[in-house]
């Protein structure tokens, strides 16, 4: 039976919802960052935050690479759908586990080195995944973003600066095989798309200063190139 709330009158409602509907539960990842180190969350709102403003008003929006989903719906607060995907089974159960309303999002396997994702989307971002990738097959991740890009879509891409691999935990270094500097990763990116726009990260402060003093990377790119990259 549910309690009636007390305490002042302007959380009453709040205490009342979630004591009907229960607390909300972190993801797999964000479970483990909260008892190993909870600032991290902190940041990972941020990037999240980011990639909504920026994508604020696409129509559908794919996240590739989501991990266990938990801060996707930062990014659904501003678009009209989000599609969310991962090679990994154990995250993508688990993100589905936790699925209510009114923050529902399509969240399914898929492996992204094999093919694209099926449908078109306006807008796609993809954090902390690149660097998991062997640089001997990035050409094949980001193609098969591509082809499911509109023309006139954007696309960013997050991930750990190669400077910041120097204060990584042992753990973080063994899956981190493929970091790059900011100027590489915009090198990169930049014969795919005409326009590739960078910013540095420190923590949750996302900004335009110095490259190498950047822990975090993202970059921006929009005005898809015809041609492509195999």
């Amino acid at each position: 039976m549910v309690s009636r709330p007390g305490g002042e009158k302007q959380y009453r409602k709040a205490i009342r919802l979630i004591q009907e509907r229960g607390h909300e539960r972190l993801g797999i990842m964000m479970s483990w960052a909260f008892l190993d180190d909870p600032k991290r969350l902190a940041f990972t709102l941020a990037r999240y935050k980011f990639v909504a403003k920026m994508l604020s008003g696409c129509a559908h929006v794919l996240e590739a690479g989501c991990g266990d989903g938990w801060a996707s719906r930062v990014v659904l607060q501003e678009v009209g759908k989000l599609t969310a995907v991962d090679f990994d089974p154990v995250f993508v159960e688990d993100v589905n586990s936790r699925m209510a309303d009114p923050w529902r999002f399509e969240c399914r396997q898929h492996d992204l080195l094999k093919r694209p994702v099926r449908g078109r989307f306006d807008g796609i971002y993809s954090l902390d995944v690149l660097e998991h990738i062997p640089a001997r097959q990035e050409v094949r991740f980001i193609s098969n973003l591509l082809a499911s890009l509109t023309g006139h879509g954007t696309l960013i891409i997050g991930m750990p600066s190669v400077q910041s691999q120097r204060y990584a935990s042992r753990l973080s270094r063994e899956g981190h095989v493929n970091c790059k500097d900011q100027k590489e990763l915009r090198k990169l990116m930049q014969k795919y798309f005409h326009n590739v726009f960078a910013f540095s990260m420190n923590d949750e402060v996302v900004h335009t200063g110095f490259h190498a003093m950047s822990h975090y990377n993202l970059v921006l790119c929009c005005g898809k190139k015809r041609h492509r990259f195999r």
